[in-house]
């Protein structure tokens, strides 16, 4: 399909399989994404997400979000393509499924601390979200981030050159659920620099005919109907086969989200979600995308190098500037189970279980009502 699915191939193809219900992943011993897909220290962190790939079918998920990482790709070209695919083979084994992301505009803002990625030794910061002090989740933004790679041409059409290639590979391989195009388009203050990048990568993913639809995830989004989307935003609302949002609100307000975005008439999937500091809750969204059949991913799953239990940096800025006060610190940010494999809250864990075995044996009666 090289152009966008009609609202009733999607619809056949979302009503085709189960419940879409995951993460997004990285092992807890990554600093980084870097850390996820480089040569240096690979087998051990690859017997980790084995490890925390048999909890997660445990618990009941069958899928997870995946960023790819460019630097891996130029510096150790053979070796991410082949450890790319044993990573689909490991989530094949445990019965998830993946969603790629192809690029990324959550970029930290450029300061005498900025620094490209590389391929290495990964270093950390312990207490910070992400494991950096200066980072994207910060509130530092006063122009457009520097994006690593597509801002200058040689770079960027190298890009684009790995996402031709990734997607070709990879362009019927069913271990491979959704191609999500582009993170947060137009984050980072980025929105005017980004519009004519988003347009060539959906381009070029269209033009490599996959079999898998595409999206790419809105994040600006209120509830108010009558405040409008990012440029960037709206043409990824406009060209995606399945329309994907990230949500890190209340319940009330979310409900505001879900409402507006139904109206796109397509299947809806929330690719970034839990947010406990911020009233943003398994208790009260899991059941919700349950019953709206919402496929969702929260964000992290065990605790570990990359520390997204911590409150984003911004949320701690906006805290003590006084703009941001309903914030509740006695809780995780992100993430559902302890380094140890215990979780941070054993009420969710029996929670998402009850839910997902629910909605398994919805899909198992629907299947039998359509033979």
């Amino acid at each position: 399909m090289k152009q966008r699915w009609t609202k009733e191939q999607i619809w056949e193809w979302y009503d085709a399989r189960p419940w879409m219900r995951g993460c997004n992943y990285m092992s807890a011993d990554c600093a980084n994404r870097i850390d996820q897909w480089q040569s240096l220290g690979w087998e051990e962190r690859f017997a980790t997400t084995e490890t925390e790939l048999r909890l997660m079918q445990e618990t009941g998920f069958n899928t997870v979000r995946l960023i790819i990482e460019y630097a891996v790709w130029k510096e150790e070209h053979d070796f991410f393509l082949e450890h790319f695919d044993r990573y689909l083979a490991l989530c094949a084994k445990y019965g998830i499924s993946c969603m790629i992301t192809l690029a990324n505009d959550c970029m930290p803002p450029k300061t005498e601390l900025w620094k490209p990625p590389y391929v290495g030794e990964q270093t950390y910061d312990w207490g910070y979200h992400g494991g950096k002090k200066h980072s994207q989740h910060s509130t530092m933004h006063t122009g457009p981030a520097p994006h690593f790679y597509l801002d200058e041409e040689e770079s960027r059409e190298d890009y684009f050159k790995m996402v031709r290639e990734i997607v070709t590979l990879h362009r019927e391989d069913e271990r491979i659920c959704v191609w999500d195009v582009y993170n947060e388009p137009g984050n980072s203050r980025r929105t005017d620099v980004t519009l004519p990048n988003i347009k060539r990568l959906f381009e070029i993913v269209r033009e490599c005919d996959p079999i898998q639809p595409l999206t790419a995830g809105v994040f600006h989004i209120k509830g108010d109907e009558n405040t409008p989307l990012e440029p960037c935003e709206q043409f990824a609302l406009e060209n995606s086969d399945i329309v994907s949002y990230h949500f890190y609100r209340d319940y009330e307000e979310h409900i505001r989200v879900i409402k507006r975005l139904k109206k796109e008439g397509r299947p809806i999937l929330n690719t970034e979600w839990l947010g406990r500091c911020l009233h943003n809750t398994v208790f009260d969204l899991f059941p919700l995308f349950y019953l709206e059949k919402i496929g969702c991913y929260n964000w992290g799953f065990v605790a570990g190098k990359y520390q997204t239990y911590e409150p984003w940096e911004g949320t701690w800025s906006r805290w003590a500037q006084g703009t941001e006060v309903d914030v509740d610190f006695t809780k995780w940010f992100h993430d559902l189970y302890r380094p140890n494999h215990r979780p941070y809250d054993p009420r969710e864990i029996e929670l998402i279980k009850r839910f997902c075995a629910i909605a398994d044996e919805d899909f198992k009666r629907e299947s039998e009502e359509r033979k």
